[in-house]
């Protein structure tokens, strides 16, 4: 089972937390916890990190309820609570759009 399938299950069990920095940004951005499900359950795998050394992570993208673009990055997808690591809206000087990073 892929990271997407993983937390796809995590949101839909209710089993998952955000992070304090995950809560701060999703704060400044006006970022329910029902936008980060929906982004989730209607999301796609953008960058996975399965080898990072704090622990497999992978960074989702998907629309919340209001069609904005979302990442959403996850981790901890082996323990009983996926945790939600930050959440924010992709834009520059970051990302070009939701799918490509600026690398200028």
């Amino acid at each position: 089972m892929g990271f997407l399938d993983v937390a796809r299950c995590k949101v839909a069990d209710n089993a998952f937390r955000l992070s304090q920095h995950a809560q701060e940004e999703a704060a400044a951005d006006e970022i329910s916890v029902e936008d980060i499900r929906v982004a989730i359950i209607g999301g796609t795998e953008l960058e996975p990190y399965p080898d990072d050394p704090r622990g497999a992570s992978c960074l989702f993208v998907g629309c919340d309820r209001r069609s904005r673009w979302l990442h959403v990055l996850c981790g901890r997808f082996d323990q009983p609570w996926m945790v939600v690591i930050t959440v924010y809206l992709p834009r520059m000087p970051k990302w070009k759009d939701p799918w490509t990073r600026n690398r200028e």
